[in-house]
């Protein structure tokens, strides 16, 4: 393509959301940035701690009470690119209060939505999308798996996939998917298996390990995310849908003592095993290959390379992370 971007990023305070706003920024993109809360630390935003933020914009804006504002910000704006990464994410979480995951991702998200599929200066809409829609499977899957999910969350999200489905054939809304493997790295919120275990070992504090961690998943960096977001965005083909993954497949436990190794932590004095999650499927194994043939995108940050990445992190933030709530927060 050959002009530059302008992108509005919705969820942009997500890690997923921060990590492709400091990548659309270093390809020179104008990006306006929409979030339900203010702006985190800037531990968490790497954007900030980077100094590129230069082009940047940010708007605190809620799909569930705010689409009036968005709506208006949008047609103000009038931006080439919609990424959107807003949902309410956490899967145990959502047994809690089903309705709440339900507004926001299938009631909300729908109306943005129709409104969306009425700009005329709309070229990409980029939903990002997640592989808890096919539920627990064995052996890498293709993108066209068929939806098994198996908690409130996963439901919430196969919904609006599908609602997505339905315009792209009836309007020719300009969507593309993407359904990225475990996301981590540096930036990741304090609640994330990755940065908790990485900043308990520093404070000398026990982690606790579900279901003994025997559940397996393959990490990719969210630089390697951010990258494979842009070429779907800016390359994509419309109404396709994206894997982004590596083709390391590790156990939760195996990820732990990799930590515990790197940070010289004793894994039985820095883990406690407690019951499984409810609902927590086995296995997300995702095969990245129309990604990788069609689009040229190879992930660059090895786990051990990422892990290493993500305790540097950890090291120079230590006395701002150790001040900054370590659970996750539900807002409705």
């Amino acid at each position: 393509m050959n002009q530059t971007p302008k992108v509005a990023v919705i969820g942009s305070n997500s890690f997923t959301g921060a990590s492709f706003v400091e990548h659309a920024l270093g390809r020179g993109a104008q990006v306006i940035g929409i979030s339900r809360s203010p702006e985190p630390h800037r531990a968490l935003l790497p954007y900030r701690w980077a100094g590129r933020d230069q082009g940047f914009q940010f708007h605190e804006l809620d799909i569930n009470h705010h689409l009036d504002e968005i709506d208006a910000l949008l047609k103000a704006e009038r931006p080439t690119h919609v990424v959107n990464l807003a949902a309410q994410s956490m899967v145990a979480e959502s047994w809690v209060n089903p309705e709440h995951w339900f507004q926001t991702n299938v009631v909300s998200t729908v109306k943005l939505h129709d409104r969306l599929r009425r700009y005329d200066f709309l070229d990409r809409y980029v939903h990002v999308t997640t592989p808890e829609v096919y539920g627990s499977v064995e052996g890498f899957i293709k993108e066209d798996a068929p939806f098994n999910p198996s908690t409130p969350y996963a439901v919430s999200r196969a919904a609006s996939d599908m609602s997505l489905r339905t315009y792209f054939a009836a309007y020719g809304f300009p969507v593309v998917f993407t359904r990225a493997a475990n996301v981590y790295g540096a930036g990741q919120p304090l609640y994330r298996i990755i940065p908790r275990t990485l900043l308990f070992m520093r404070l000398g504090r026990k982690l606790q390990l579900h279901g003994g961690g025997v559940s397996r998943r393959s990490f990719v960096h969210g630089r390697d995310v951010a990258d494979a977001t842009w070429r779907v965005m800016t390359q994509g083909v419309l109404g396709e849908t994206y894997h982004i993954s590596t083709d390391e497949v590790v156990s939760i436990r195996q990820a732990v003592e990799r930590m515990c190794a790197l940070a010289g932590a004793p894994f039985a004095d820095s883990v406690e095993v407690v019951g499984e999650r409810l609902g927590k499927d086995s296995l997300y194994a995702l095969d990245s290959a129309k990604l990788r043939e069609v689009l040229g995108w190879r992930p660059e940050i090895t786990l051990d390379a990422g892990l290493r990445d993500c305790l540097e992190w950890v090291d120079r933030f230590l006395p701002e992370l150790r001040e900054l709530p370590f659970d996750y927060a539900h807002k409705p």
